[in-house]
């Protein structure tokens, strides 16, 4: 008969939250973003100051230009009378024509005449030339409240810089000077595209190099994900090859330290359930072929009924050790608290001479307080004199005693027993090992003591020769309860 193990329902894709776009497309795309949101930001500053830069050079140049004209109106003589020039008209007939406007100025004087301005300039082509001649336009840079500003015109923006001089008859005249700025704006203009064409290119480039490094950053992730994918409960062994020193690095370590964990959870699982069949697998049999013999003779039957319940009390023991060597990897396995050392051998001493009719020698007892967990160290030194009791007979000494070493705290339970053979005391800790000349027991009680020393980061160690008894010692780091806290 077969049983279907329910499964857990997989999340929905379509119930999550979050979007579908790889990660790597994720990190391109944001560095994208962040790239060209600067790039344009970058831009704009650099045109403004570009536009900037030019309106500032053109407004101090046509700036200069005025102040010229103003001192040559205060100190400008006739050439022949050597008198100060006081007509208005002579006066911007003589500085105009001594004066070579660039190719996109125009220099312009006006004057009052009658009901309207007389007009002179210097200019030197077509374009600027109509712009100059330009009565509206000229009337309306003399009308603006300003001394300098920009008009649009059909040649294009023109900046202008006015001035007005009062001669020495009290006559007044304006002197203009028009720049026409459309060779200067262009010039910016073609920076800024030039510009927008390299951040262009850059942005591309930076998308291929993203792309790529990308890909080398996530690489480790997407192994994780591949080994998640392979890893299944019957092969735990894959593990990620990590390089560098790096977070993702860092991620692949603590993966690969999950899978350890995991392949030790599963480890422990399988040699629980392998080693819990095998040794229960004797006393079952033996029950069930009692049973199946059980007569009706009343004495026959209370036989029966004395084996099973014997083998059932060896399997409650079986499975009981099992339960505890299964918790050793468990970091909860045992509790280090603060306890005497000396009250602690003195409790195992009393609870050994329950054992066993043998002459119980507390050889020494060490002094001090270390954090241990009581209750393991009695159950390891319990089951080491339940050890020696097994393997002595009666009347025979067996001695046990504690002592504090260069760092460490000992105890330790001797025996008068037949020894061990030296080719077995490395294996007698193994689970369901029985060294030979040893009799009793499934084997577990060494592998117990072993794993409480080892949770105590201590060891066990054995001392024999082949009918000589065997001293087994537990040697412990003497972690102080001063030092503890």
């Amino acid at each position: 008969m077969t049983t279907d193990h329910p499964t857990r329902p997989l999340t929905s894709l379509a119930g999550r939250r979050g979007t579908r776009v790889p990660a790597r497309a994720q990190i391109m795309g944001w560095l994208l973003l962040v790239l060209v949101l600067v790039l344009l930001t970058v831009i704009v500053i650099v045109r403004e100051y570009l536009h900037d830069e030019v309106d500032r050079r053109l407004t101090n140049s046509l700036e200069q230009e005025a102040k010229e004209f103003v001192v040559f109106a205060e100190h400008g003589r006739d050439p022949v009378s050597g008198r100060l020039l006081a007509d208005p008209a002579t006066l911007l007939h003589n500085y105009l024509g001594h004066q070579y406007p660039d190719t996109d100025e125009a220099l312009i004087g006006a004057w009052p005449v009658g009901g309207g301005l007389g007009v002179l300039s210097q200019e030197q082509t077509e374009p600027i030339k109509a712009v100059a001649h330009d009565r509206a336009v000229l009337q309306q840079i003399i009308d603006a409240p300003a001394a300098h500003g920009v008009l649009d015109t059909a040649a294009g923006p023109v900046h202008w810089v006015k001035v007005r001089a009062e001669t020495a008859q009290g006559g007044s005249a304006w002197f203009v000077v028009e720049r026409h700025t459309a060779a200067e704006t262009a010039e910016v203009d073609r920076s800024v595209r030039v510009l927008l064409l390299v951040s262009a290119l850059g942005v591309v480039l930076a998308a291929l190099i993203s792309w790529v490094v990308a890909g080398l950053i996530l690489a480790p992730v997407r192994a994780v994900r591949q080994a998640a994918a392979e890893i299944t409960e019957h092969d735990l062994t894959r593990r990620i090859p990590v390089e560098g020193r790096d977070d993702i690095a860092a991620l692949a370590d603590q993966f690969n330290a999950m899978l350890d964990r995991l392949e030790d959870a599963f480890r422990i699982q399988r040699q629980f359930v392998d080693d819990a069949g095998h040794e229960l697998r004797t006393p079952i049999t033996i029950v069930r072929g009692n049973l199946e013999l059980l007569g009706v003779d009343p004495a026959e039957r209370d036989e029966v009924v004395r084996l099973c319940t014997d083998e059932l009390d060896r399997m409650t023991r079986i499975v009981n050790d099992l339960l505890v060597l299964a918790k050793a990897d468990r970091p909860d396995f045992v509790s280090p608290a603060p306890i005497s050392l000396a009250e602690l051998t003195s409790d195992i001493d009393a609870k050994v001479r329950t054992l066993g009719d043998r002459r119980w020698v507390l050889a020494e007892m060490g002094e001090g307080e270390f954090e241990l967990d009581g209750q393991r160290i009695t159950q390891a030194m319990v089951q080491l004199a339940q050890n020696a009791v097994q393997h002595t007979e009666d009347g025979s000494t067996i001695r046990i005693g504690s002592a504090v070493g260069d760092g460490t705290v000992e105890l330790w339970v001797s025996d008068e027993g037949p020894g061990i053979d030296p080719a077995e005391v490395d294996s007698i800790f193994d689970r369901f090992t029985h060294g030979s000349g040893r009799k009793g027991g499934a084997g577990l009680g060494l592998a117990i003591v072993r794993a409480i020393a080892d949770a105590h980061h201590g060891r066990v160690l054995v001392r024999s020769a082949p009918g000589q008894g065997a001293t087994f010692r537990l040697e412990l780091p003497a972690t102080s309860a001063e030092d503890a806290t």
